[in-house]
């Protein structure tokens, strides 16, 4: 039996809904918040903006700002991005909730948990072993690929160490494409 792979099947790690952020409620102490329908809030003080992105307490309603530029020239946006702010532009939402650095500028993390979905061939147990299966990501959501593969193939995970052959580690997450090999089992 030949040790290439036959086959390379794609799989696809897709957004489903934006994430939940993992944020204190200073109202009721709960630990999650949503963009809810995604707004901003653009504040102007003389030639200077200050632009937020509105959450809302999953448990209370409660909304809180959270911010995405401070004390901002006028001048310094991008006359599209600025419409974008005003418009409550649904991508412009997005970027900005899943840009790392807005994340670390307001100290929250995203709870993926639910946000996500694996799309895969329906059928290929037909393929002949070993089969190479390339993932590829459509958003940055964070898996461990151990997890990820024993779900997509119906495996445990302790099979899924024997029978994968990988580059990368499969018990660490990532939130970059990769390309695994899965071996016949004995």
């Amino acid at each position: 039996m030949s040790s290439q792979p036959h086959t390379v099947l794609p799989w696809v790690v897709r957004r489903t809904r934006l994430p939940l952020l993992s944020l204190r409620c200073v109202a009721c102490r709960s630990e999650s918040a949503t963009t809810a329908k995604g707004r901003f809030r653009v504040n102007a003080n003389a030639k200077l903006l200050d632009v937020w992105l509105l959450v809302r307490c999953v448990s209370c309603d409660r909304t809180s700002k959270l911010t995405v530029h401070e004390r901002a020239p006028v001048r310094s946006f991008d006359p599209a991005e600025l419409d974008g702010y005003h418009a409550n532009d649904p991508e412009l939402v997005a970027s900005r909730l899943l840009d790392p650095m807005f994340a670390r500028r307001n100290r929250v993390t995203l709870d993926w948990k639910g946000a996500w979905r694996l799309d895969t061939p329906s059928a290929w147990l037909d393929e002949g072993w070993p089969v190479q299966v390339e993932v590829v990501f459509e958003a940055p959501v964070p898996v461990r690929p151990e997890r990820l593969i024993a779900q997509g193939l119906g495996l445990s995970r302790n099979e899924v160490l024997r029978r994968i052959k990988c580059d990368i580690p499969l018990r660490r997450p990532t939130s970059a494409g990769f390309t695994y090999t899965v071996m016949a089992g004995c």
